[in-house]
């Protein structure tokens, strides 16, 4: 039973809405909370990576089913950027999983059979007033405004890239997410696959989010946030190697 855990079959969906909040740490706050076969992926060597997905998915189900046996889901992931360099020598570059999150009973059950991701089930409510969209959770204690107008989107005042292009770089999902055994010293690798893949820079008003507050990181600043709109994704089989 085990082994249906490490993504026995590839998966696909559709992407109504990605939205992706990238938070600069210090290296050395975010160092503890990965395995030592990964690596932080870093910024000017001091800059390290905590990102808040939230994405909005339709018809997910297995790769190759027809689309009426799919499933929307609303799924919230908080990751770390890291590289792992794989068997085959080659470096990747890509996530590691902290928490996992979905709006429905059904993508828990499911999802904590065929992942490693531990999902547990939370409240989500998404309003929208004028020009500002909430995105609200009374049970996981978080909140994110977004703020639309026609006006252009800076680089959020403390981060640390000078321009998009540069924080564009930092914006998940990163190709590769990786899942890590301490005990018997495996990775599962598992690979995404996108298209037409364009982030777009949004503007947040306010965001606060109770998990990131609880790891207790000092000097935390918003890097960068951008959403993506309708495109279609999926994820291979993972790939299960031993760390050398």
């Amino acid at each position: 039973m085990k082994s249906l855990k490490n993504h026995p079959f590839a998966v696909e969906a559709f992407f109504e809405s990605s939205i992706v909040l990238t938070f600069a740490v210090p290296k050395a706050q975010l160092e503890k909370y990965i395995p030592s076969c990964l690596t932080l992926d870093t910024f000017q060597d001091k800059w390290a990576f905590l990102a808040v997905a939230m994405v909005q998915t339709k018809n997910l189900r297995p790769k190759g089913f027809p689309t009426f046996m799919g499933n929307d889901f609303f799924l919230i992931g908080f990751r770390i950027f890291v590289r792992y360099k794989a068997n085959t020598g080659k470096r990747l570059r890509g996530l590691y999983i902290l928490k996992s999150e979905t709006n429905k009973k059904k993508m828990e059950l499911f999802g904590n059979i065929f992942t490693h991701y531990n999902y547990s089930t939370t409240d989500i409510s998404i309003t929208t007033h004028e020009s500002l969209k909430t995105i609200h959770s009374k049970k996981s204690n978080f909140e994110l405004q977004i703020e639309s107008n026609d006006e252009p989107v800076c680089i959020p005042a403390e981060s640390p890239f000078n321009d998009w292009k540069t924080a564009r770089r930092f914006a998940g999902p990163l190709p590769y997410t990786f899942t890590v055994n301490k005990e018997n010293r495996t990775v599962l690798i598992i690979e995404g696959v996108r298209q037409n893949w364009k982030p777009e820079p949004i503007k947040i008003k306010r965001s606060s989010f109770d998990f990131i507050d609880n790891l207790q990181l000092e000097n935390a600043v918003l890097a960068n946030a951008f959403e993506i709109k309708n495109v279609p994704y999926y994820w291979k089989k993972g790939k299960l190697e031993i760390w050398n």
